[in-house]
């Protein structure tokens, strides 16, 4: 098959194409590399700041759009699958629709559908925009329903998941926001990872508690939305473990580092704090995982039923609260002989369920169906 990926996030996209090379399709990733991760891509769709950075993306685009013909797929990471406004994406989308036989929309972050259930349905008992039946009032969490509800990209949206022929939701949130509206062709398939081969023996704490130290636990903040992803709650929850075992735990905290140096942090970790509202893990957290770090964050029940895994529990699940992740955090410093083992059970559910060959296949196989039905 002949297949292509427009856009990207946190090298989804990338990763998915080198499994799907392996099974022998011709596929291109186009994509802005996900701003400043700078992710592989084959034809580049950076865009530089301002209006001139603007028309020159939109000159670039209308030059690839003849190259952008005659595929067998086109997978949007996102209804905001180019870095333009959405005015500007509807022709776009209508003339691949046109020039190709499948589109595929992705379910894989911020868009309409994950914005409008979680602050009227609220399918969820907690999430980016609600805890229980109250609304979050955090700035970014405001500013995200102004950019999604009743905008052009609302309709945008609205368009394409109404238009496409698939849609893939990535997490257990994602599927649970599009299901009551578009159950009839949406599918769930991991994300993909590409783990180190051979997979990394876990450092530090074996099965005996006895190790290198202390244990190394790893927090990123990203300036402006601490509080929108729970980093400000972890973070406080964290350094109150540290005070209390300054001889048990050492805390890193990365904050506008250069994205090498913030993964190299990541990689020299025990465990890694991530997204409090959260009930599964995304890319970050899987990648880490598939290093052998442990992921204090979201594991509830439902991010293991989606995947019909009912052996393995690596990741520490914490609620949406200080005493939760304090609890936890605390437990593991005060027990780190339990570390090795969920180090071990980490790889073992990437492997399991993110390897990039199997998501790969999966992909496939959705593919080759919508042939079936069109």
């Amino acid at each position: 098959m002949r297949i292509l990926l427009l856009g990207e996030y946190s090298n989804v996209h990338y990763t998915l194409s080198e499994g799907l090379r392996q099974l022998g399709h011709e596929v291109t990733v186009a994509s802005n590399g996900d701003f400043w991760k700078d992710y592989p891509r084959d034809q580049d769709l950076a865009r530089s700041p301002g209006k001139v950075g603007g028309l020159k993306l939109m000159a670039k685009i209308c030059s690839l759009l003849p190259r952008w013909r005659g595929y067998d797929v086109v997978q949007l990471i996102n209804p905001m699958f180019l870095e333009l406004k959405a005015e500007r994406i509807f022709p776009i989308y209508r003339y691949l629709r046109r020039h190709n036989k499948s589109m595929v929309l992705c379910a894989m972050g911020m868009d309409y559908y994950w914005v409008n259930e979680c602050t009227t349905r609220m399918p969820l008992r907690y999430s980016d925009f609600n805890i229980g039946t109250v609304l979050r009032t955090d700035q970014a969490a405001l500013i995200e329903q102004r950019d999604w509800l009743g905008t052009a990209k609302e309709r945008l949206n609205r368009m394409i998941a109404q238009d496409c022929d698939a849609i893939v939701a990535s997490l257990y949130e994602y599927h649970a926001c599009y299901e009551p509206h578009f159950k009839h062709k949406l599918s769930f398939i991991p994300l993909p990872i590409k783990p180190k081969s051979p997979p990394r023996e876990p450092s530090s704490f074996g099965s005996d508690g006895h190790g290198t130290g202390k244990v190394k636990v790893f927090i990123g903040i990203s300036k402006g939305r601490s509080a929108y992803k729970g980093t400000d709650i972890m973070l406080r929850a964290a350094q109150a473990v540290e005070r209390e075992f300054p001889d048990r735990m050492a805390l890193t905290v990365a904050e506008g580092v250069p994205y090498e140096q913030y993964r190299h942090l990541i990689d020299t970790s025990d465990v890694i704090l991530d997204q409090l509202y959260s009930y599964t893990p995304a890319m970050n957290a899987l990648l880490a995982m598939s290093k052998g770090i442990v992921v204090v964050g979201g594991g509830e029940p439902e991010n293991y039923d989606i995947l019909g895994e009912t052996e393995l529990r690596p990741i520490v699940n914490v609620q949406p609260t200080y005493d939760s992740v304090y609890h936890e955090l605390r437990q593991i410093v005060l027990h780190p002989e339990t570390l090795y083992g969920l180090k071990l059970q980490s790889q073992e559910y990437i492997c399991r369920h993110h390897h990039y060959m199997k998501v790969a296949q999966r992909y496939e196989t959705l593919y080759k169906s919508m042939f079936v039905l069109n």
